[in-house]
């Protein structure tokens, strides 16, 4: 029996609502240690990361031999300044990559794929990024997010069998959750899947489509309506992207990123078979951010190979432009700029290869390390891209084609800064990926009493609730006061001419603070913690900190442990960790000296037009068009332009 579909119209929700739907989207348990998770409780667990986890032999082998060959692909095929004037990742590109096996590097070997680590993956991605972040983000949309990632983990054996050995060579995939009117709060996703006999049958419109201009299989997110026989929610389908009602209706075009094949998707009844519907009815939301637990590693990946880039020109440049009778370089105010980028390169590399590795083993639960390091890379990967444009002067402004054109080194620089700005932005923007991480960060109190701070809960939910968190406070205070971090002999195996030991005393004291911080924050706010955003936002960022230090020095001891460069190491670590201590002492001064009340006023103000006066004397380029686009369900009036690349 058909279930009646929903209303086309958008589904209304409550603020509590869309938290209830993302909480149980998220992976409660924790079966796993976590590093992170621990050292925002204020407990230094070195030994889950030192001695530096390192891959297999032969994953190393496989994963050389995968990287030679596609250097030498990057070095003679790819063109990036054409990809960027035409806007277009050119065909035979694609089509060499697919020969090339970079479609499947992730995928298993006997589905046909290459069965590359998430190191190597990671390694690849940074390198073909640094060619051309276009074809960057065409290779890990298709397999951090695409078809591949969901089907490994959530896929039955006949799905996997189906479609893990096209997208290895020959299919590119997208994954579709975006609507015009929903972004990171799927509890309001429209588009809807109504079963009907063996299949279900989608209606809605899809936004920012990554490769869904050129995709081959889609990962869809839909609401199934609840009925008899099926318990309903948010759930994932793989979908043929030339199926009848498929129609790809604008391909969009960004500030950076130009080669990206990105649009906007509609479907009007079409029929999936219910074989290709991913794990279970309602489990879509869950199955999204399991796939982001290692996914979202590939974005910091290629914001490594954006760091290398920038340290490489600052480097090249600074030495030969000279001002005042000296190079630039030579200078403080650029010097230490370059200081920055070369410092910063190094302890992001840290984060992504510790993340990565420890990603390979399994044998830690790493949904934090992961977000971290698509939150840190991020935001640091666009301030090194913006302090090359400084170093540049002029030429940073300058668009790489115009330098050559007057005959000299065609420098992309303003095009890096443009095409990072977007990862601040991609897979959960910096603020959603503050709260998203808060949440796991204070998972442990919320366990304990969250019932004490719900106000909808009864007396007696908050007397027992009340009861469970004194225990586990009278447990967890006492070991705030104290530890390794006070001991000056402590970490003493990280003293080797430069001293590390000192900083990895400091995040072990530093750790401890943040968590008694946080407490004290619950213990004044409670329940309105969770609008405490600005708070929210400095606490991880102070965590994410001190995660880059701790992998900065623990890579620093690897790499001297195995005669590669570590005395440079211990430097590069050492510049970092105080960089990162003067960051620290600041966001800790400002978590309770800010202006995010009056910043509130402010907005309250601006909200009701109090302020409109201000905004006189200026001219409003943009027209008079939506805010958001129509996405009422129904047939397309627009032309296909979907272009599968055969």
């Amino acid at each position: 029996m058909s279930a009646v579909p929903e209303s086309p119209s958008r589904p209304t929700v409550t603020e509590r609502e869309a938290r209830e739907v993302a909480e149980a989207a998220r992976e409660q348990d924790w079966r796993k240690p976590s590093f992170a998770k621990e050292l925002f409780l204020g407990r230094f667990r070195l030994d889950l990361i030192h001695p530096h986890p390192l891959p297999a032999d032969d994953d190393v082998q496989r994963g050389e031999e995968f990287l030679a060959k596609l250097r030498d692909f990057c070095e003679t095929k790819i063109d990036g300044a054409t990809i960027e004037r035409d806007a277009r990742i050119p065909d035979e590109v694609i089509t060499g990559l697919k020969e090339l096996g970079a479609l499947g590097m992730k995928i298993d070997t006997k589905y046909g794929g290459l069965g590359l680590t998430q190191v190597y993956y990671n390694k690849a991605l940074a390198l073909v990024g640094s060619a051309s972040p276009a074809i960057g983000a065409l290779l890990s949309a298709h397999q951090s997010i695409g078809v591949p990632q969901p089907l490994k983990i959530f896929g039955t054996r006949e799905q996997k069998e189906t479609f893990l050995p096209r997208c290895a060579r020959t299919d590119i995939s997208a994954f579709l959750l975006t609507e015009p009117d929903v972004g990171s709060d799927p509890a309001r996703l429209a588009t809807t899947a109504v079963p009907e006999g063996d299949d279900y049958v989608l209606d809605g419109v899809k936004l920012w489509t990554t490769n869904g201009v050129v995709a081959d299989l889609l990962v869809v997110m839909a609401r199934v309506p609840r009925s008899d026989g099926h318990r309903g929610g948010i759930t994932a389908f793989v979908v043929e992207a030339a199926s009848e009602g498929v129609t790809v209706e604008n391909r969009n075009a960004f500030m950076g990123l130009r080669g990206l094949e990105n649009g906007v998707t509609r479907f009007h009844r079409v029929r999936v078979p219910a074989s290709q519907r991913i794990g279970e009815e309602g489990q879509g939301l869950r199955i999204a951010l399991t796939t982001l637990n290692t996914g979202r590693l590939s974005l910091p990946a290629m914001c490594v190979g954006s760091g290398k880039w920038c340290l490489k020109i600052a480097r090249e440049w600074s030495a030969a432009r000279e001002q005042w009778g000296k190079p630039v370089a030579l200078h403080e105010a650029v010097g230490s700029k370059i200081a920055f980028i070369a410092a910063t390169t190094f302890a992001l590399e840290a984060v992504v290869d510790l993340s990565s590795q420890m990603a390979d083993e399994d044998r830690n639960d790493i949904r934090i390390e992961a977000a971290l390091a698509k939150l840190y890379g991020s935001e640091m990967a666009c301030l090194m891209a913006d302090e090359l444009v400084q170093i540049r002067g002029g030429r940073g402004f300058e668009t790489a084609e115009s330098l050559r054109a007057r005959g000299e080194r065609a420098v992309p620089a303003e095009q890096m800064l443009r095409d990072l700005r977007i990862n601040r932005i991609f897979e959960g923007s910096t603020e959603i990926m503050h709260l998203l991480i808060a949440r796991e960060a204070v998972d442990a109190h919320l366990s304990v009493a969250g019932d004490l701070i719900d106000p909808e809960k009864s007396l007696g939910d908050k007397a027992r609730a009340g009861a469970g968190a004194g225990l586990f406070y009278a447990k967890w205070l006492p070991k705030l006061v104290a530890g390794p971090g006070q001991l000056p002999t402590s970490y003493g195996e990280f003293k080797h001419g430069v001293d590390l030991s000192a900083h990895l005393r400091y995040v072990e004291r530093t750790s401890r603070k943040l968590a008694r911080s946080t407490f004290y924050a619950m213990s004044r706010w409670q329940g309105k913690m969770e609008t405490k955003q600005g708070f929210l936002g400095r606490i991880v960022d102070i965590g994410a900190e001190l995660f880059a230090m701790s992998a900065a020095c623990v890579r620093a001891e690897l790499l001297r442990g195995r005669g590669e460069n570590g005395r440079e190491a211990y430097q590069l670590a050492d510049a970092f960790c105080h960089q990162a201590r003067i960051r620290v002492e600041e966001l800790f001064g400002r978590l309770w000296s800010n202006t995010d009340d009056l910043d509130r006023k402010v907005v309250k103000g601006v909200l009701s037009g109090t302020y409109a006066w201000l905004e006189q004397g200026v001219i409003d380029p943009s027209d008079d068009g939506p805010w958001i686009a129509d996405a009422t369900p129904g047939p397309s009036e627009r032309e296909n332009v979907h272009r599968p690349i055969r």
